[in-house]
């Protein structure tokens, strides 16, 4: 098999990860004016239920797959084996999926105004199996998805603005989500055939399997419970605006954290397969070099966030959200902890077979999580929602590096990892300096953004070659090969 590049693999998937973040940030400000208020609630309560069946239906086999799939992948009789068991097993865990969705809307009346927009939501559960982006995942190959997701972002743009006109549209709305979501896994199907032979078999070794996904499931459900908590806690003990307050913060916190952790995504196969067939050295390097990369892009990004958190609020927002600028920088912080605790359990943990220790991890952070919610919320309101993010996510992190401080121990504690770290720090110094320079000289809102960004990026890459970093020279190097091949 061709050994695709790391780079452009995080590229394309950092771009897939941008569309998706952008798609809601474009269609959202249309449909909350041409909706009613009802129809909104409507939707994104259906969203929000189907989402629970469509992580049944998912049962963790995606990260499992990858995982050991990762290993047969230059094996075409091992890897169609495997991935007709894996493919069969996701079938059988929709049709459970999809009964216990039908039996919960025969039992919940409270439900029957929901059916018609639940039952397009639900059409997910079987697409997202149909997809089987586990594949691609296991084979390197992000080009295709990510075109394919490009095209069904636009398609289902152009048809919101058609289609969309009156507040009782919601259901024509719930449809176009649909479509620019899983729309195109059919046809993820049906290329998939290019990697390897699906087919569906009973002929399936349950034991070996079900033990490992079950765990990861279990895992995938205690980090729902975890992530979806703050909100509901913060909305028992307050009110509607304090979480949409809450809720602003968040949802520029996530588009940070997902444009950084399209690297990770991207390595944790390679990482797989390097452990799988115990090439640990060459393991070591590319660990090596996943934590250097990120070490030098994200603290950068996070004191940056914080430094600019009234400025993203109100080009993102509005001035209404003002109050989500402090809890915002709070919760910046949290991108550092929860993209190295991510490290931790999918590039290192799961590879070695110990998501266990993932599952143990999760559930005391998630515990840990809840009760700090109903301790700092009464006090501190929304901002306690983020400092308690910020706790849990530092706590998984040490957690997770614990659990496998045998194998990252040869990594982190080089000297030139403590370097880059210290390097790192000395650059985000300068950040400082450049933004509270752009805060004091500069009145207009987009012109104070925009210096600031691009005079952080010069200032904190000077600092680093100035500091004859490793890892900037060779992006340098990198950044120079890329021109010349253009020129």
């Amino acid at each position: 098999m061709k050994k695709r590049s790391l780079g452009l693999n995080a590229f394309l998937n950092g771009l897939k990860s941008v569309l998706n973040l952008i798609f809601p940030l474009i269609t959202f400000p249309y449909v909350s004016r041409v909706l009613s208020i009802k129809g909104i609630g409507i939707y994104n309560f259906s969203n929000t239920y189907v989402s629970y069946f469509v992580l049944i239906a998912g049962l963790g086999i995606a990260t499992y797959a990858v995982r050991e799939g990762a290993k047969y992948r230059n094996n075409n009789e091992k890897i169609n084996e495997f991935a007709s068991q894996v493919f069969s097993l996701n079938i059988i865990s929709t049709i459970v999926a999809y009964i216990l969705l039908f039996i919960s809307l025969i039992i919940f009346k409270n439900l029957y105004n929901y059916i018609s927009c639940i039952l397009i939501f639900s059409l997910q559960i079987l697409f997202t199996t149909l997809g089987t982006e586990w594949i691609y995942t296991i084979y390197e190959d992000y080009a295709y998805i990510t075109i394919r997701s490009i095209i069904f972002k636009i398609i289902s743009i152009i048809l919101l603005f058609l289609l969309v006109k009156k507040p009782e549209d919601y259901l024509i709305y719930a449809a176009i989500t649909v479509l620019s979501a899983v729309g195109s896994n059919f046809l993820n199907f049906i290329h998939a055939k290019e990697f390897v032979n699906i087919r569906l078999t009973f002929r399936t070794n349950w034991r070996y399997h079900l033990r490992p996904i079950l765990i990861i499931f279990a895992s995938a459900v205690a980090v729902t419970i975890y992530v979806s908590s703050d909100t509901t806690i913060l909305g028992l003990l307050k009110n509607d605006y304090a979480v949409g307050i809450y809720s602003t913060s968040v949802k520029i916190y996530q588009i940070a954290q997902s444009l950084l952790s399209a690297l990770l995504t991207v390595t944790i196969p390679r990482l797989a397969f390097l452990w799988g067939k115990q090439h640990v050295d060459e393991y070591n390097q590319v660990l090596s070099k996943v934590i250097a990369s990120l070490g030098i892009l994200v603290l950068p990004a996070a004191i940056g966030l914080i430094m600019l958190s009234r400025e993203v609020v109100l080009i993102i927002a509005s001035k209404k959200y003002l109050p989500s600028v402090n809890s915002l920088r709070i919760i910046s912080w949290a991108i550092i902890f929860s993209i190295f605790a991510w490290i931790f359990s999918d590039c290192v943990l799961i590879p070695a077979k110990r998501e266990s220790l993932v599952l143990r991890n999760t559930i005391v952070t998630a515990i840990e999580n809840i009760v700090l919610n109903f301790i700092l919320i009464p006090s501190m309101s929304y901002d306690g929602t983020s400092l308690s993010t910020v706790i849990a996510e530092f706590t998984v992190m040490v957690m997770n590096g614990y659990s496998c401080r045998d194998i990252i121990k040869p990594v982190i504690f080089k000297k030139d990892t403590l370097n880059n770290l210290l390097d790192s720090i000395i650059g985000c110094v300068g950040i400082v300096v450049v933004c509270l320079l752009c805060d004091y000289g500069f009145n207009s809102l987009i012109l104070k953004t925009v210096f600031s960004v691009v005079l952080s990026v010069i200032m904190y890459g000077a600092i680093l070659i100035l500091l004859k970093n490793k890892n900037a020279y060779s992006m340098l190097d990198r950044a120079k090969m890329i021109l010349k091949s253009k020129l």
